[in-house]
Formats: structure tokens, sequence, C-alpha cells
């Protein structure tokens, strides 16, 4: 009399064959294990924080600004008091997230700027400028200036301003590198400037401050570059985990295990369920493990990250098993899976710019995952703020993983 084996046991067996084909794919488990080492230890290094500074240098100094204007105040009639005011006035402390250094000479300052000059700050505060090509040493308990865009004002300005004299020319120079909106807000800064030396009005009305921003303010509190990782590494680790199972339905495929597998009773939903569920079972468990190590878990967003790293799973995991079943050799196998995978890294880019995103990265299916996890890890978003994108990432999972299941029960059936 035969025993009848239950399909839970079949299902055990199945999967004890996944982890020992898993636990002997040598090439793979090098990689996710050289994956794992590697994006924690970028993530350490990466700065946990975000300098908000702008250094802005000035030619000539402030103070010999400030002693022009007076003589120019005085004559105009000003008050003494108010003159001693304005000399006591240390623009260098009042300037919130900017960083004035000041320079005698404005082709010093434009050396600087260029790169062919360092300018170094002591701890009593003194400027010490310093050229490494005549060997200059480097200056003692001092710390290097990163000074990238400067003002050079024309001599009397305040005086040629105060008195309305046309064409007034301040030179603003800058690196290269600089960002245009930098540049536009000093040149800015400096015409506001003149128009209140004039004691004139902006010829512009300006909105109240809590309407001049839209959306979430984030002055202040910008995002370090080892925050924005958070969401790619986990991301990282799902994509590693691609090419791994892929790599397992190939062989599998390519030897005909699968249909040594069918030999036996199990059937072909068993062996599509054994490679759901341990190809998905792997990559969350790795990705859970990676945002564990970083701490992206809190009390109030676990059950999120918990929610959208199985998201992620089984929609790599779909693609895996589209990829495993397409290829014929290791070389076919690994080029489906570049044509499969890159175009679906490309909202990772988002992360590292954040902003509106195209409607067509938006479309890509691993759009609403990533779009989840920099919501929750970044900019603790809750479930009122990451529900739409879990219904658009739901919806393109049962697509993805439809199309897997389909596609690898073809394959077994045709050999």
């Amino acid at each position: 009399m035969e025993r009848t084996v239950s399909r839970g046991a079949i299902l055990r067996a199945l999967l004890k064959k996944e982890l020992i084909a898993y636990s002997r794919d040598k090439l793979y488990l090098f990689l996710t294990l050289l994956t794992l080492v590697f994006v924690l230890a970028v993530f350490w290094i990466m700065p946990d924080s975000v300098d908000e500074t702008i250094t802005l240098a000035v030619s000539p100094p402030v103070e010999t600004l400030i002693a022009e204007g007076i003589e120019t105040f005085r004559a105009m009639g000003v008050p003494e008091e108010q003159l001693a005011e304005i000399a006591e006035t240390d623009l260098a402390e009042e300037s919130e997230g900017v960083d004035l250094v000041n320079f005698d000479d404005v082709a010093e300052m434009t050396a600087v700027i260029e790169g062919s000059l360092e300018a170094w700050r002591t701890d009593a505060g003194d400027i010490v400028l310093r050229d490494i090509e005549a060997g200059d040493p480097r200056p003692a308990d001092a710390r290097r200036l990163s000074v990238d865009i400067g003002i050079a004002f024309p001599e009397g300005f305040i005086a040629d301003v105060v008195g309305g004299t046309e064409r007034v020319t301040v030179t603003v120079y800058s690196d290269a590198a600089v960002p245009a909106e930098i540049e536009n807000a000093m040149t800015s800064f400096v015409r506001e400037a003149a128009y209140q030396l004039a004691g004139r009005d902006l010829p512009v009305t300006m909105p109240d401050d809590d309407t001049i921003v839209l959306g979430v303010d984030r002055a202040g509190d910008q995002v370090s570059y080892r925050d924005k990782l958070v969401p790619m590494l986990a991301f990282m680790i799902l994509l590693i985990e691609t090419f791994s199972m892929a790599s397992l339905i190939s062989v599998e495929v390519l030897q005909r295990t699968v249909t040594a597998v069918l030999v036996t009773p199990a059937r072909i939903a068993d062996v599509l369920a054994a490679k759901s569920i341990f190809g998905t079972g792997m990559a969350l468990a790795q990705g859970l493990v990676v945002l564990a190590l970083v701490g992206a878990f809190t009390a109030e967003n676990w059950w999120l990250l918990l929610i959208t790293m199985l998201l992620g799973s089984m929609m790599f995991n779909g693609v895996a098993m589209i990829v495993g079943s397409a290829g014929k050799d290791f070389l076919g196998q690994l080029f489906y899976a570049m044509a499969f995978t890159v175009p679906l890294i490309l909202p990772a880019f988002s992360v590292l710019w954040p902003g509106s995103a195209a409607l067509w990265v938006q479309a890509i299916p691993t759009f609403p995952v990533l779009d989840a996890l920099v919501g929750i890890t970044i900019y603790d978003a809750g479930w009122t703020d990451v529900w739409r994108s879990f219904g658009f990432a739901l919806a393109w999972v049962a697509v993805l993983y439809g199309a897997g299941l389909f596609t690898l029960k073809r394959k077994v059936e045709s050999l």
C-alpha cells in the first residue's frame, strides 16, 4: 500500500533542494556576500551631515566698505549714535548660512576661486594664502576654506550708491562648478543691498514667508548622502538577488533538473510555489538585514518597510523567473538579465537628484517601490503618504509575477 505524500512535505523538500542549489552556486553566493559587505562599507563611509553654509569671498573687506560708508553717512548728517552702531556691525556673525572671507586684493580673491592659491583660516581667524607651486608650507593650526564664489565691490561703492551714481559695477566671480542658482542668488544679494543703501524700496513685492516655499521646507534640514543611500542599498540587494535566482532557474532548465523533479509526486504547481517562496524569501531576508544594519527601522515605519520590501522582492523574483526561463546558456541568461534590469534601475537616480520625476520614469515598474522606500526611510512618510505607491507597486507585481509564472510554466512543459 503506497503512502500518500502531502503537498506540504513536497514543498518542504523542494525548498530544501533550492537552498542546497543556492549554496552550491559559488559565484552568486560570493557576489551576494560581497555586495552585503560593500554596501554597508559604502554606507558608513558616506558623510552623515550636510554643510549648508556658503563661503563668500568679498573684496575689499567688509570693514573697509563700512568705514567708507560711515564717512558718506556722516556727510549726510546721520547721527553719531547710528554711525557707531554701523561701525560695530559684524556681518560675518549676522549672516546665517554665509561664511564671509575678506580679501584686500581682488587678484588674490580670483586666484583662490580659480584654484591657483589656497585660502586657510587660522584658529585666530586670520586668512593665510598658500601657493603650492611656490612651495609654501601648510599653515599650522589652520583650516582650508573652499571658496567658490566672490564679490568685488568698486572703490567708494556705498558713496556711489547713496549718491545715486548711475551704473555702479559690482563683479561676481564664481568657479565653473558653482550652480547657476548660487550665482543668481549672489547677484540678487548685491542688487538688494544697493537698493537698501540708497534708501529705495525693491521694485517687487515679496509675499509672506509662509507662502514662498511650496511643499516641505528643507532649509536647515537637508538630507545627507548617507541617508540618501539607504533606499538605494536595499534596492541593490534586490537587484543582485534577481541575477542569483535567474541563474538558479536557468541551470535547472538547461540541465533538465526540473523534469527529474516532476517524475516524483511533485507537480508543476509545487515547483512554481517553491521558486516563488524561496526567491522572494531570500531577497526579502537580505534586504531586511541591510535595512536593519543601517538603522532604517523605527517603531513607526517597520511594517511599512516590510510591505515595501515584500512587494519589491516579489517584483524582482518575477523578473528572475522570466530571465531564467529565457536564457539558453550563461551568456544568454546574463544578457537577458541586463536587458530587463537596466531599465528597472533608472528610477534609482531620482534618489540622488530628487524632484518631480518624468512621467516615463514613473511608468517604470520599480518606481513606486523606490518612491515608497525614499519616503519611508528619508522623509518619515506614513501610510497616508505611501498607500498610492503600494497600490501601483502591487499592480506591477501582479503583472510581472504572473508573467514570470506563466513563462516558467511554459518552459518546463516544453522540456
